[in-house]
């Protein structure tokens, strides 16, 4: 009896002992599992939110990178410059159904009926500004590593306010405009704005859309092989080219001439078929050989300083030059394209850590953008104003003026309570790696 009683003890002591050894590896368990499923929640959060800021982004002819940062940093608990990397792959999804969508369905009359109307997207402006536009990122980019992020952070919410006030303005406007012309009883004149602006630029433009796309990819693997030589977007260059040494600014310096070149070659070309054929066939025939590069160069540069797409800098600026809502928001998506890709590329050839998810958040931009083209284009056709898409740009401005500002007050007070050094740095003397981003 007593030899049964120790073993059944020591046999309970054992099972004691065990279940003890056991208990922790069962919390652990179950901790990963909480973690996980936080984690999943999270995504999914994010992926709705990134669903209905690129929708809102699309309908109005941004990209939309000014929020979808705040989203996978917040919500998504990404870091930050992981969240910039794939705002890049968001972006280029966004922006690749949009222009997909306007140039076979858009563009085509809804069918094709008659041969189908010509693309809203005007390649005379796209060709000539994206050669600026890409010098003036890369100058930006220098003057992002020079500028505190207090300053940065105040330059572009100040910019944003000034933006979303002028375009509101210039969205009453044309609602203004919009009624006096269903007053006269015009039929069609907000619906047919955007049509009317596609038919005039559709004259002559068949044989010179495909000319125009390989003189874009051209400039696109020509900025991008320097890029990639020198690095960028806290990334390595391909060569392993030291940071600020001698071939780093040649290759940096050399983009001057590369932009003047392409840039006064497409304008000698485009000015010269333009006088041959007798027609204004652009917004680019109606202002000075200078408005448009210059413009593209301060969008850019703009868009280097405070790290983002560009789309959010240039359709209000187009807007403002005079160029329909429809065709601003076309053609502010189709470089946009150009810009966010060359990012993404580069991401994935210098290496990137979860292509997959980054692919899942790209692809629900993808959907998410047609959604938005087919909702504010259904308003417009109900409502018969095009003056919808210039309110739904100062919406976008609005709302990234609000998140832009919030989330650089909180990094910018981080900094100072941390001791952060909060002053100006040498283009040489900060690295790529602090580069400040909203995109």
């Amino acid at each position: 009896m007593m030899n049964s009683s120790h073993l059944a003890a020591s046999a309970a002591a054992r099972v004691g002992s065990s279940t003890m050894q056991l208990s922790p590896q069962g919390g652990w368990s179950s901790q990963v599992m909480d973690s996980s499923l936080q984690g999943n929640l999270r995504t999914v959060a994010a992926c709705v939110l990134s669903f209905v800021a690129a929708a809102v982004s699309s309908a109005g002819g941004v990209g939309g990178g000014s929020l979808y940062v705040p989203i996978l940093n917040i919500v998504a608990g990404l870091g930050l410059k992981t969240s910039t990397a794939f705002s890049t792959f968001m972006v280029t999804g966004g922006t690749l159904s949009n222009v997909l969508y306007t140039l076979f369905l858009r563009g085509s009359g809804g069918g094709g009926s008659g041969g189908g109307r010509p693309s809203l997207i005007d390649y005379d402006v796209a060709v000539v500004s994206q050669p600026c536009l890409l010098l003036g990122v890369s100058t930006g980019v220098v003057c992002n590593v020079m500028f505190p992020e207090w300053l940065i952070t105040a330059l572009f919410s100040l910019f944003l306010a000034l933006a979303t006030f002028k375009t509101y303005g210039a969205g009453v406007r044309r609602w203004r405009a919009e009624t006096a012309e269903m007053g006269r009883g015009a039929e069609g004149g907000g619906i047919e704005d955007g049509a009317e602006e596609a038919l005039r630029l559709g004259r002559s433009r068949r044989g010179c859309q495909w000319v125009d796309m390989v003189v874009l990819v051209t400039v696109w693997l020509c900025f991008f092989v320097m890029h990639l030589f020198i690095g960028g977007e806290g990334a390595q260059g391909a060569l392993n080219i030291e940071p600020c040494g001698i071939i780093y600014w040649v290759i940096t310096v050399a983009q001057v001439p590369v932009a003047v070149a392409f840039t006064a070659w497409i304008g000698h070309h485009k000015r010269r078929r333009s006088q041959a054929v007798l027609v204004k066939t652009s917004k680019l025939d109606a202002l000075p050989a200078y408005a448009f590069p210059v413009a593209a160069l301060l969008t850019g540069a703009m868009s280097g300083l405070f790290g983002i797409g560009g789309g959010l800098l240039l359709n209000p600026v187009l807007l403002q030059i005079g160029v329909p809502p429809k065709t601003a928001s076309a053609t502010t998506m189709f470089m946009v394209l150009f810009c966010a890709s060359m990012s993404m590329v580069q991401f994935i050839i210098l290496g990137i850590n979860g292509i997959a998810s980054a692919l899942l958040y790209a692809a629900t931009c993808f959907v998410a953008s047609i959604v938005g083209l087919v909702a504010i284009e259904g308003a417009i056709r109900r409502s018969g104003r095009s003056s919808l898409i210039v309110f739904m740009v100062a919406a976008v401005l609005a709302l990234s003026a609000v998140v832009i500002a919030c989330s650089g007050a909180v990094r910018v007070w981080a900094q100072y309570a941390s001791g952060h050094y909060m002053g100006f740095n040498l283009p040489c003397s900060a690295t790529q790696q602090n580069l400040t981003t909203f995109m």
